[in-house]
């Protein structure tokens, strides 16, 4: 009996954010701008924090399904709060990244989401770590991610210094953020940061009326 199937053609996630982390001298800035979209067409929440704690120094940014990246940073939450009870420590920042590398990878048919890992250990310090679509795990001292990170590569890679201060490197976090949102449609609302060093946790918001202007618009 002859079999006819039929060519599926699934249209990909828009990535519709604007993620970044970088590594400063003593400890790490994560952020995101605060626009979430459906299809990069309806605009569904202004206010949304895409910079979500997986444990006490370790945050990571979202990019892609929010459905998907919020079932995947839950499951990663349960995972390692079971770690650290298990070895009375905290985890290291690259025992968070490869909690997300591996539930990303073992369900790359079903997900369509990706991650910017970043924190603070006593082993190494600040780290930055990027786990793609489909479970690819990177180690950057700088990062960015989703659809507003094509207009910002070139910023990127000019202003970004090793060893920068903490208010330079928050700077530098805020125009990058402040410079996508200004181009992509699908990135915008206000920027949430985040600054971790061996002291804490520091949670900053940046108003969309503060936001540095580069243009007349």
């Amino acid at each position: 009996m002859e079999k006819h199937y039929t060519e599926c053609k699934v249209k990909g996630v828009s990535t519709g954010t604007t993620i970044l982390a970088a590594v400063f001298d003593g400890g790490v800035v994560i952020g995101s701008d605060s626009r979430a979209s459906i299809g990069g067409e309806y605009v569904s929440s202004k206010t949304i924090n895409k910079v979500i704690q997986v444990h006490d120094r370790i945050f990571c940014c979202i990019a892609g399904s929010l459905a998907d990246a919020q079932a995947v940073t839950k499951t990663a939450k349960f995972h390692l709060s079971f770690h650290s009870v298990q070895m009375e420590s905290p985890p290291l920042v690259i025992a968070a990244a490869s909690v997300l590398k591996e539930l990303c990878y073992n369900n790359k048919e079903e997900l369509q989401a990706g991650f910017i890992t970043a924190g603070w250990d006593k082993k190494k310090g600040p780290q930055v770590y990027v786990v793609a679509l489909g479970g690819m795990l990177l180690s950057q001292p700088v990062t960015i991610g989703g659809s507003g990170s094509t207009y910002i590569y070139g910023y990127v890679d000019a202003k970004y210094k090793p060893n920068m201060t903490k208010e330079e490197c928050q700077q530098f976090a805020t125009n990058a953020i402040a410079l996508a949102m200004g181009r992509d449609n699908v990135s915008g609302g206000v920027v949430h940061l985040v600054v971790i060093t061996e002291k804490g946790v520091e949670h900053v918001v940046v108003p969309g009326d503060k936001l540095p202007k580069f243009n007349d618009e």
